[in-house]
């Protein structure tokens, strides 16, 4: 059964999830995977491993439990799914496992190589003596024959403990730094070399080569003959003594006075190659043994799962501050689709139709004159937390905040059928909502009374990215848009007013009472204009 982990949206927190294991997600420290957000419930939901996936359950949180932006009681969720508890977001991501060191066979080699690695020894060689095979460290001195049990349960041990240190490293060439450090630790090798596939061409490309003695080298440190052969047939290398192996004829291995050496693909989660490790010896022939290749290729085992689940992390990261960016002017499924679009971050734009929404607090300036710089913050963030949840939760686009006026958009950057209905609805749910917030903060021993005015209208915009490379705003520039700001100034408080085009444009319009035609700054002749009724 696959594995999966959650890493949240920030790359700072992950967890496990298990077979045969119910995970409690909450706010609780008795939780199995406690987040510390005020979002989230004391005891927020569960997370089950099935088949493909994980099935999540929400135990009645206050927020809400979400599967990639829809409120769930129960779901089955897969991979690359979001999970968001309260307003805390992850994503789930299907882990490999590990892959554990194969017991020798008979003959001293595994019966099943790890990694679909094959263990190839074409240059004649004496018979290993199986016990010592068996008992020994990679590279070290034979074990006595009853500590057989002791050294195999230090060797798996050895394999956790590694398994474990590299779980804590994200960034990924501090993890391969990690991988040559523990090979050099635990393996008598003169030189350590990672080199990665890379590119649409999936070229060999050295990220890590060092010596005993800590330096550096180049790509000319690894032969080529070893390293094609170790990607291309996904073999498992040990050669006793390179300069006369017939396999790996290339000058490389004599000018560089390779004697021993072993390679061994880094294999994904998919069975495609991220790499290799190469390790070589210069001083010694048969410096290396069939044990050493075992424990090598149960190392990169765990060393290319290690990798990918950082660059699954990296990536994550990389998407979590692009959706992060766009979510804070758009709702979160429309935040998906713009991120997705390459055309999403270059200058220029389009004329295209769309509804333009304006609001704005009536009387503000005299109310704020008797508050305090605190108390106006709070009734703001209060305020505006609420009044642009109602516009994502239609789909809108939040262009800008203006002082205490909002301007949110409809129909842009993604066509909209539904736009006109969508905005008159958002338009409706900001009074009702506000309503409900006058309650509330009556009730706190705020006397004054918030009242908004809107103003809506539909007509063709230039909308785009504009601004510098350095900084970009899409918004929308255009006649309509002024008729909409001056809507906007000309509605009382409670009051909805749109124009023509919008009420026209209207599937399901409301209740309306037609006003007479009011006269606009900038237009030769007098404006048809509507006040919805509630």
């Amino acid at each position: 059964m696959t594995e999966f982990k959650l890493l949240s949206t920030t790359g700072d927190q992950s967890v496990e999830i298990t077979p045969g294991r119910t995970l409690v997600v909450g706010r609780a420290v008795t939780s199995d995977f406690p987040i510390y957000d005020p979002t989230v419930s004391r005891r927020h939901a569960e997370l089950t491993l099935q088949d493909g996936g994980v099935h999540v359950k929400d135990l009645g949180s206050s927020n809400g439990t979400f599967v990639n932006g829809e409120r769930v009681a129960e779901a089955s969720v897969h991979a690359d799914d979001i999970i968001t508890f309260g307003k805390v977001a992850f994503k789930l991501i299907a882990v490999a496992p590990a892959v554990p060191m194969a017991a020798p066979d008979p003959g001293g080699f595994a019966s099943k190589p790890p990694l679909e690695a094959t263990i190839v020894r074409q240059v004649a060689v004496e018979p290993a003596d199986l016990d010592a095979a068996v008992n020994r460290s990679p590279s070290a001195a034979i074990a006595a024959p009853d500590e057989a049990a002791l050294a195999e349960s230090s060797k798996l041990q050895l394999l956790l403990d590694i398994s474990k240190e590299l779980s804590k490293q994200q960034d990924v060439d501090k993890l391969l730094e990690k991988v040559v450090d523990i090979t050099f630790q635990v393996m008598s090798v003169d030189r350590v070399s990672i080199l990665m596939l890379e590119g649409q061409s999936n070229e060999l490309v050295p990220r890590i080569s060092r010596n005993r003695l800590g330096e550096v080298g180049g790509s000319a440190r690894v032969p080529q003959s070893i390293a094609r052969r170790a990607v291309g047939e996904r073999l498992a290398i040990l050669t006793d003594n390179a300069a006369t192996d017939e396999r790996f004829g290339g000058k490389s291995i004599v000018m560089q006075s390779v004697r021993s050496a072993m390679c061994t693909p880094l294999m994904g989660s998919e069975g495609s190659v991220l790499g290799i490790i190469y390790v070589d010896n210069m001083t010694a022939v048969n410096s290396f043994g069939d044990e050493d290749l075992e424990f090598l290729i149960a190392f990169s085992g765990i060393a290319a799962v290690a990798i990918e689940n950082s660059q699954l992390t990296e990536r994550v990261q990389r998407e979590a501050v692009v959706l992060s960016n766009f979510r804070r002017y758009f709702a979160p499924d429309l935040a998906e689709a713009i991120a997705g679009q390459e055309e999403a971050v270059k200058l220029g734009g389009q004329k295209r139709p769309v509804v333009v929404f304006f609001s704005d607090i009536r009387g503000f300036t005299s109310m704020s004159e008797n508050m305090n710089p605190d108390e106006i913050a709070t009734l703001l963030t209060e305020y505006f937390t609420e009044m642009v949840e109602i516009v994502f939760e239609n789909g809108g686009t939040l262009d800008k905040f203006m002082g205490d006026a909002i301007m949110a958009l409809w129909g842009a950057p993604l066509a909209d059928k539904q736009a006109a209905d969508r905005a008159m609805n958002a338009a409706i749910g900001m009074m009702t909502t506000l309503e409900s917030l006058n309650q509330k903060w009556a009730q706190e021993g705020r006397e004054q009374q918030v009242q908004i005015g809107i103003g809506i209208n539909f007509g063709e915009v230039f909308a785009g990215n504009i601004g510098s490379d350095a900084r970009l705003e899409y918004t929308v520039i255009g006649d309509a848009v002024n008729v909409a700001s001056r809507l906007c100034d000309k509605a009382g408080p409670g009051e909805i007013m749109v124009s023509e085009p919008l009420y026209r444009a209207l599937t399901s319009p409301p209740s309306v009472e037609a006003l007479d035609p009011i006269e606009l700054k900038g237009k030769a002749q007098a404006v048809p204009v509507y006040c919805v009724k509630r």
